[in-house]
């Protein structure tokens, strides 16, 4: 069977901050571009790769990568909250298969996820989907991160595992480019923020306080007065032109102290789109099909949307 990817950045700031222009109608057009895509690909299963922002999988056991067989949505920034339609038999089958392959992976009967793998699935499926998925936690945030190589080697694991199934399965990566938003780091940190990496567990008035500020924090950047770290346009296009190409050794020579410090604070989130594009490689050539990038200054992050299958 062919394998496919859709790829879509995410942003708290989606449908709250203006990006300025044409870029939020341009977004959306690329969106609805995925959505038809996946429409006509029809998956019988979607693995989604995504990261959390320290929501759902915190220091209280913080892993390179992370298989939900049961799992939730917290809801936050408007995304689907509650019970997610995983499939827990593929789950399981994915977490057996992919140990098989020598790749380290770690399963959750009970996981949590933030808008970090669900905003994507809104995207292409609408609020309150109920495609079939197996998430997956790709750790970005949480310092120290495995070697770039070992990324490759779990997203060929699973796209392996993927062909050995008899269903026809999308994989759906989630994560923004060069971009450098606050995120607290655990070395230095006083005791107060130990906790909040440890146990965090806001109440909803909480969280919709927190969530409000981080937007009025990027809303200060998009009316200037706020600074934030220059986007890196022409890293974020040397990592999208490997992708494209279908040649992903380069990623092994991607070392991670590099990687943060051309992308930024958070552009391990690409490890997810690393995944999803090692898994669709295992497959055979494949072809773009929608493939967009913006530098949206406004929102401090660089934002892309892509489709691929196998050719």
């Amino acid at each position: 069977m062919p394998l496919a990817v859709a790829a879509l950045s995410h942003a708290p700031s989606f449908g709250n901050v203006d990006p300025g222009g044409e870029t939020f109608a341009e977004i959306n057009t690329a969106i609805d571009e995925v959505r038809a895509f996946v429409a006509e690909y029809d998956p019988d299963l979607v693995v989604v790769f995504g990261p959390d922002h320290f929501n759902g999988q915190l220091y209280s056991l913080i892993t390179p990568w992370l298989i939900g067989a049961v799992a939730e949505g917290v809801g936050d920034y408007g995304t689907t909250a509650g019970p997610l339609p995983v499939d827990g038999d593929a789950a399981r089958a994915f977490h057996a298969a992919v140990l098989g392959e020598g790749v380290d992976i770690g399963r959750s009967e009970r996981m949590k996820v933030d808008h970090g793998v669900v905003q994507p699935l809104d995207f292409v499926f609408g609020k309150n989907f109920t495609q079939p998925i197996v998430p997956v936690f790709v750790n970005a945030i949480g310092l120290p991160l495995s070697p770039m190589r070992r990324v490759r080697l779990m997203g060929e694991a699973f796209g392996r595992a993927a062909r050995a199934m008899d269903k026809k399965v999308l994989f759906l990566a989630s994560g923004g480019i060069s971009h450098s938003p606050p995120i607290p780091r655990w070395d230095g940190a006083p005791g107060t923020v130990h906790e909040r990496l440890v146990a965090y567990a806001p109440s909803p008035e909480e969280r919709q306080e927190r969530e409000q500020m981080i937007v009025k924090g990027i809303q200060a950047i998009a009316d200037g007065k706020a600074p934030s770290d220059p986007l890196n346009e022409e890293w974020d296009t040397l990592v999208l032109d490997v992708l494209r190409s279908g040649d992903l050794s380069p990623v092994d020579g991607w070392e991670n102290g590099w990687f943060m410090a051309e992308g930024g604070s958070a552009a391990h989130e690409m490890r997810s789109w690393i995944a999803a594009y090692a898994a669709l490689s295992t497959a055979g050539p494949y072809r773009l099909a929608v493939d967009h990038y913006w530098a949206v200054e406004k929102w401090g992050a660089g934002f892309a949307i892509q489709a691929a299958v196998t050719a």
